[in-house]
Formats: C-alpha cells, sequence, structure tokens
C-alpha cells in the first residue's frame, strides 16, 4: 500500500517490535491531534445541507406518488434521495465517534435522529463499530462489525456446505443486494451479542421510534405511499453504503495479520483504503473515501479529512483506489495470508491446478 517509507512510516516489524511500537507513535501521528477538533458551525451547516435536501427529496416523492405520475420518476428521486442517505449515515457514523460536535449530548441526539433515518440503532451500532476499529485487520479478532472473510487454508479446510454458503454469501449480487435489505431492514432490529442494557435500550427505542413514523406516515400520506418510498431509498441506500463499508478493507494488497503481531498504525495505512472519488461522490459519501486517515484518528470529523490528507505527506503515500480499480475488489474472496494479500477463487483454482501439475 505504501509506495515509499519514511523514517516515520509503519515498516515490518517482528513480535517484539511490533509491541513497542503500538506504544511509541511518530512525530506525524502527533500532528494529526489538530485536527480532532469539530467546528459547531461546519457541523450545523452539513447538518442542514445533508437532512434539508433529503426531507425536501422526500416532499417531492411524496407529491410523484399522490399524482400518480409514473413511479421510474419516484424511482429516480429515491436513487438521489437513497445517495443523499449515504452521507446522513456519515453524520451518524461521527456522532457514533463522538467527532461531529464538540458536546457528548449534541453527538448523542443528532445519533439517535440520523439513526432512525437509517434504520440503525445509535448506542448499538456505536459499541460494535468501536469494536470494529479495536480489531480491524487483526486475523485472530474477525466477527465484530466486519465483512466475513476466510483465509486459504480455513476455507480448504471447511466442510462443502459452508464453502458454499460462504461463496453465496460473498456473491456481489447477494452481498450488496439482498444482504444490505436483511442487514438493515431484519437485522439492525436486534441488538448485537455483546450489546448491554444501554445499547439494547437503544435498539428498543428506534424500533419504536420506526413505528411511530409508520403509524403518523399511514395515518397522514398512507401506508402503501409511504412503502413506496421509503422502501427503494432504504435499499438502494443499505446497497451504497455496504459497498462503501466493503472497499474499505475488502482490496488486494490490503494489510491483515495475526494478532501477535498486530500493529494499529501498519493496519490503518495498509489495511483501510484511500477510495480517491470525484468530488460529487465525495461529498455524498462524506470523505469517508479517506478510511485510512480515519483509521489513525478516528476522532477527526469528516469535514477535516481532506485537510488532514493534503498537509500530512504520509497520507498521500497510500494508493488510492479509483471508482474504476474499484471493482476488482468485488472478484476477491479469500485471504492470501503468505503472500499477505486478497485473492479471488479462481485465483485458488490456478493455484490448486499449479500445484497438482
Amino acid at each position: 500500500m505504501i509506495k515509499e517509507m519514511t523514517s516515520d512510516s509503519p515498516r515490518p516489524v517482528g513480535d517484539k517490535e511490533s509491541a513497542a511500537m503500538k506504544t511509541a507513535k511518530p512525530g506525524w501521528y502527533h500532528t494529526t491531534r489538530k485536527y480532532g477538533q469539530s467546528s459547531r458551525g461546519k457541523s450545523l451547516w452539513q447538518t442542514i445541507d445533508t437532512l434539508v435536501p433529503y426531507l425536501a427529496l422526500w416532499a417531492a416523492m411524496i407529491y410523484t406518488v399522490q399524482q400518480r405520475y409514473p413511479y421510474w420518476v419516484t424511482l429516480l428521486l429515491a436513487a438521489l434521495a437513497g445517495s443523499i442517505l449515504v452521507r446522513v449515515f456519515i453524520l451518524f457514523h461521527d456522532c457514533c465517534h463522538g467527532s461531529f460536535f464538540a458536546s457528548r449530548r449534541a453527538n448523542t441526539i443528532l445519533g439517535y435522529v440520523t439513526g432512525i433515518l437509517t434504520f440503525t440503532a445509535f448506542e448499538d451500532w456505536r459499541h460494535a463499530h468501536n469494536r470494529h476499529h479495536a480489531t480491524a485487520g487483526d486475523l485472530d479478532r474477525r466477527g465484530v462489525g466486519d465483512v466475513w472473510t476466510m483465509t486459504i487454508e480455513e476455507y480448504l479446510s471447511a466442510p462443502r456446505c459452508r464453502r458454499l454458503a460462504y461463496r453465496f454469501y460473498r456473491h456481489p449480487l447477494i452481498l450488496l443486494g439482498a444482504g444490505s435489505a436483511l442487514l438493515f431492514l431484519v437485522i439492525r432490529r436486534f441488538s448485537s451479542k455483546s450489546a448491554g442494557w444501554r445499547e439494547r435500550r437503544s435498539v428498543y427505542c428506534t424500533n419504536l421510534a420506526l413505528l411511530f413514523v409508520l403509524g403518523i406516515a399511514t395515518w397522514t400520506i398512507g401506508l402503501q405511499t409511504y412503502l413506496l418510498i421509503q422502501t427503494p431509498i432504504i435499499l438502494i441506500a443499505g446497497s451504497l453504503g455496504l459497498w462503501l463499508f466493503y472497499i474499505q478493507h475488502q482490496f488486494e494488497d490490503v494489510y491483515w495479520i495475526r494478532h501477535e503481531s498486530w500493529d494499529p498504525l501498519r493496519v490503518a495505512l495498509e489495511g483501510s483504503s484511500y477510495f480517491k472519488l470525484p468530488r460529487i461522490l465525495q461529498w455524498l459519501t462524506g470523505n469517508i473515501g479517506f478510511h485510512h486517515i480515519h483509521h489513525v484518528r478516528p476522532n477527526i470529523p469528516n469535514y477535516n479529512l481532506q485537510q488532514c490528507h493534503d498537509e500530512i505527506p504520509i497520507f498521500q503515500k497510500v494508493r488510492a483506489i479509483t471508482l474504476k480499480t474499484s471493482f476488482r475488489s468485488l472478484q476477491l474472496g479469500l485471504c492470501d495470508e503468505k503472500r499477505n494479500k486478497l485473492i479471488s477463487f479462481r485465483s485458488l483454482t490456478a493455484i490448486d491446478e499449479a500445484k497438482m501439475a
């Protein structure tokens, strides 16, 4: 991932050195601290320029349905609303990290509101997402807030039914289609296994709020109108959001390592992607493409990530994934520990054939 190493760059280390690096941070890391300061003005403006267009699109879609416009007109608006809902989720994400506002209370309030809009419980998702940050890139601590990924050895030693289930799960149409619908509409209606009372309570509150919204919508615009609008929005947003989450840690040269050699800075820089997007898509995704920076400093609000990238040279040395090259990641499905990369199922077949020859 890193094109060239500097004296401050993470480097391959042994177990003893790795443990030392976890406590001794390089100079550039301390420089990133200043970007973690939230701005009330920027936060308020992002809240306005995100929620107002989203609600306006909802109003426009209600009009198109009630005036019996062709449904494809409503779906076009739903595609735009779904894209903006991805940005709503980024605000929710920042609130979960406590980085959007300086005020904890403000983050919690906006977090619950945006959580209802995105069908995601604030406290429960925050709990799981913090676990994700603490275990990302660690092959021995997979399973929380990540995409199911098997190593070559695990896959080859698994029963046939498990291998088939894994390949079915990893298929793009399942993972980004039916999988996203199942995640946002069903799975997130329940708390995570390790959740405490506060996390479970947030799930109950979010579910009750969604039922309340459903009741109000049924009483005012009608259940059919609500479903014709909300269903495509959440499905589109879910697919786009899951795709973004997928590409953040699923690319060919991703750095994953066993726990004894796990180093958080190297995992951040080499195990999290720099997804370089066109300006409009960068706006819609709330700068989450700078995911390598986000894993270095999770408390940096999304509106400071671009400046942090521009002003700290090491972040610019990370090889960018573009929209075009990102689609290659959909072919990947297995972690090759020996070569420290992800490979496709087809590549595994080629490896096996070469061994047999």
